[in-house]
């Protein structure tokens, strides 16, 4: 799971989930965006006289660095971050998608009397320094990465025992977005840009040892191997970046920061030696259109230039690849007779089976469409390859593009749509433009990157491409049998490749509104939608049928024994503490987040319809009553660290309207049912309102399921027909009542807006 969490964002199982329901209901998928102007001026440019980097189209601004230098893996990085961290005077600055107190920067040991964990030697700074002051901005995560956090950072030792230590949550972000940025700024005068965050996993150094012992997790046990590389620049440029994190924290916090100061100040790691000097750095970033600012799409436009201005070879290194207007960029290259040469360096796959079927499926598509548009064998993906890996893998992070040796970015933004659209990100970018110094050191970059993945020595890169001439010959001629690079096919079933999405939904570049969930989830009436209904309640009742039957004439009888459930229920109805045992179930199970509707079903089949009936109503209310005051105990800040921004607009509406609201998402659950009473204890909804709402949404569904279970039930015992008629009769009638109740809650939103 981590490492599928460590860049995707929150609502990507969302996205999926409403794409399946487009699938299955005929539901119209909303046209994609259309290409700018801007997106199609990929002409081929002069560098010297036209360069690449432009403020206002592809780039924020640009500003001087004084010195420039690229941390490859987490090792470096970290350790260049905690001596600069040690030389700070007044303020430190932090922008993540996640941030761990736990994690040692320096797993030896740094050697300088402070503290290992972060948390706590963030927060000893602020003790050592007088005037120091540290804020922390972290994505305020959804609850789909909450087993891969720190659990309530907020009220941990290190993060909330110093008043000039802060740790905010940044929610300032369209429902289904994530703030992405990883930048550190250091008393405004030396900045850190690029993918790695202050968090666990991260650390690891270029020779990425399989049993490394200071690669572990604050949790115990060894992390997988990690790739990633970080930008540190200073002067204006540290400056700039100041002002953009101080920016950050005004739209998720309403507050605003003290203007920064560099007079006085180098924190630069004294050990750091620069790779540059005296250039101009680009900054360029992401940001959905929210809460009246605008769309800034900076990256995805410098992307485009960059893949448009290259001529001889274009080198990505990118975690994920499902970008379409990358992948269309890439292949109009392709398919021009002296196009350059594409190298694309990723991971060997991807984590876990939904990000197989997701993901994966987006990036087999896009590779298979690069192939077909590579007519002279100018493209290769690759992945690097680590010997006794076995099921694992090198987990590739990076989020760099270098363009002919002439152009460089690195930062946040991963190769997906999501990345050049929906979430907030921040890279940096240097172009020679004529200067050779900045060229021979992007060159040196490329190089050292290779030659790391290739297991060589960046001089063997360097002199076989003065050899051949050509970036991929290179390549090819120093691939090997153990550490290497190896080409990647990404391959999909036909199955799944059929069944999958478009990747716009998969992988969204706009914020998807929960009023447009709402309406993909439960489209507008076809003419067709009586006979749909009839198909599926025939459906439904020939799959009871072959059931009965099953149960009754085969085999799997054997298996399911309704006389030794009905003595059970006998025997438990016998203790007269059944009650208190139903309803004390409920509240354990609810606060363990089991879902209520296996609760539901198994109440009323142990205890038949009517008393089943009860304590299943009885129990939901309770264990909702419970997680009501959890939440009211824990107070709004908490439960937001927990479910993230997604609720937020579903917390004010209970402020507003509780009690419809809360009718509304127990018809039709927006999240799971702990998480929804845990928001709605945070919210100023009343406990009547609360209460109320719950009997009133819960009460229909409840009486349908133990009515439906106890015909079921009937039907097994006595298969003949007028069983099953009466389960046929049923069926209907919960289905009439669906649709009632969803034109029900739909005449009274409608009703609201107006």
């Amino acid at each position: 799971m981590e490492r599928f969490a460590s860049d995707f964002g929150a609502f990507f199982p969302l996205g999926y989930v409403v794409a399946a329901f487009r699938k299955t209901s005929g539901a119209r998928r909303p046209a994609r965006s259309p290409v700018t102007a801007h997106e199609r001026d990929s002409v081929t440019r002069d560098p010297a006289t036209d360069p690449i980097l432009r403020p206002g189209r592809n780039c924020w601004r640009r500003a001087r660095a004084e010195r420039v230098a690229f941390l490859v893996d987490g090792a470096d990085y970290f350790a260049a971050f905690r001596a600069a961290a040690v030389r700070a005077r007044r303020s430190i600055l932090v922008l993540s998608w996640d941030i761990d107190g736990r994690m040692r920067l320096v797993p030896g040991g740094a050697g300088d009397g402070l503290p290992d964990a972060l948390g706590e030697f963030l927060h000893a700074l602020t003790r050592r320094t007088r005037g120091l002051r540290i804020h922390l901005l972290n994505w305020d995560f959804a609850m789909l990465f909450a087993a891969d956090r720190e659990l309530l950072p907020v009220y941990r030792h290190g993060w909330r025992t110093h008043r000039r230590l802060q740790y905010r949550l940044d929610d300032a972000h369209p429902v289904g977005a994530s703030h992405h940025q990883k930048v550190v700024v250091i008393d405004d005068a030396v900045a850190f840009v690029g993918g790695l965050d202050l968090t666990h996993g991260r650390w690891d150094t270029p020779e990425h040892r399989l049993d490394d012992p200071r690669r572990r997790h604050p949790g115990g046990g060894l992390c997988p191997p990690f790739h990633d590389l970080q930008a540190v620049v200073d002067g204006e440029a540290a400056a700039a970046l100041g002002r953009l994190a101080r920016e950050r924290w005004r739209r998720a916090t309403g507050r605003e920061l003290p203007a920064g100061d560099a007079a006085g100040s180098d924190p630069w790691p004294p050990e750091l030696e620069p790779e540059l000097t005296g250039i101009d750095v680009a900054i360029s970033r992401t940001e959905p259109a929210y809460n009246g600012n605008p769309e800034v799409g900076e990256i995805k436009q410098l992307y485009l230039d960059a893949i448009g201005a290259a001529r001889r070879a274009l080198y990505l290194e990118n975690q994920y690849f499902s970008a379409d207007l990358i992948a269309q960029a890439l292949a109009r290259r392709l398919r021009e007779p002296d196009g350059p040469e594409v190298a694309l360096v990723s991971r060997c796959r991807d984590e876990g089976w939904l990000e197989e079927i997701t993901i994966g499926v987006q990036r087999a598509r896009l590779h298979r469409a690069l192939r077909r548009a590579d007519s002279d064998g100018r493209y290769r993906s690759y992945y690097p390859h680590l010997p006794g890996l076995g099921d694992g893998f090198l987990n590739v992070h990076s989020k760099l593009l270098i363009a002919d040796d002439m152009l460089l970015t690195v930062g946040s933004a991963n190769l997906t749509n999501r990345s050049l659209g929906l979430d907030t990100e921040c890279n940096l970018a240097i172009e020679a433009a004529g200067d050779e110094r900045v060229r021979r050191a992007i060159r040196a970059l490329r190089h050292r990157l290779l030659a790391e993945h290739l297991g060589v020595k960046a001089e063997a890169v360097a002199d076989r491409e003065r050899e051949g001439g050509a970036m991929l010959a290179a390549i090819d001629a120093l691939r090997g049998e153990g550490r290497t690079l190896k080409e990647l096919e990404p391959e999909v079933s036909e199955d799944i490749d059929e069944w999958a999405p478009e990747g716009d939904v998969l992988d969204p570049e706009r914020p998807v509104e929960p009023e447009r969930i709402v309406r993909e989830l439960v489209p507008h009436e076809r003419p067709d939608s009586a006979g749909a209904r009839l198909l599926a309640v025939g459906a439904l009742l020939a799959v009871l049928l072959g059931l009965a039957a099953a149960w009754r004439w085969t085999a799997l009888g054997e298996w399911f024994d309704i006389e030794s459930l009905a003595s059970a229920a006998a025997a438990l109805e016998q203790d007269h503490m059944a009650p208190l045992w139903v309803l004390g179930t409920y509240v354990v199970a609810g606060l363990l987040v089991v879902p209520v509707t296996v609760l539901v079903a198994a109440t009323v089949l142990v205890f038949g319809p009517w008393f089943g009936l009860a304590y299943a109503l009885g129990g939901s209310t309770l264990s909702a009553a419970t997680a009501f005051g959890l939440g009211r105990l824990i107070g709004r800040n908490a439960v937001r660290s927990l479910s993230g921004s997604s609720l937020n607009r579903l917390s004010r509406r209970l402020g507003r309207r509780g009690l419809l609201t809360m009718i509304a998402v127990r018809v039709v659950p927006v999240a799971p049912f702990t998480v929804v009473n845990l928001v709605a204890g945070a919210t100023h909804i009343r406990l009547r309102d609360f209460l109320l709402g719950t009997l009133l949404g819960m009460a229909p569904g409840i009486l349908a399921t133990a009515i439906f279970i106890d015909r079921i039930a009937a039907a097994f015992r006595n298969p003949d027909w007028e069983s099953f008629a009466i389960l046929a009769g049923v069926v209907a009638a919960v289905v009439a009542a669906a649709v009632w109740l969803r034109r029900w809650l739909r005449r009274r939103a409608a009703a609201g807006r107006d």
